[in-house]
């Protein structure tokens, strides 16, 4: 009886470590994108999962709602790399 609950055990072990292992990165984060749908039912600042306006325009059709541009991505600071001080 124990040499079968090990054996269970470890092929639970395995199958865990192969779904883990095999699992998709996430993508990317909808706030980060440069367009939001924005509207009665959406807020302030809305969706943001829209790469072009056209992408928000299509989803905003027929809707009460708009697009705008992401105050994530207009008020960001532009990304520089650290000089070495000579």
């Amino acid at each position: 009886m124990r040499r079968s609950s090990l054996a269970f055990l470890t092929f639970a072990a395995l199958g865990t470590s192969w779904i883990v292992g095999s699992a998709q990165p996430a993508a990317a984060d909808p706030y980060d994108y440069p367009w939001c749908i924005q509207g009665r039912d959406e807020g302030y600042p809305g969706y943001c999962g829209y790469q072009t306006y056209e992408q928000c325009q299509a989803s905003a059709s027929g809707r009460d709602a708009y697009c705008g541009i992401n105050p994530r991505v207009a008020f960001s600071q532009p990304r520089v790399s650290p000089r070495r001080i000579q």
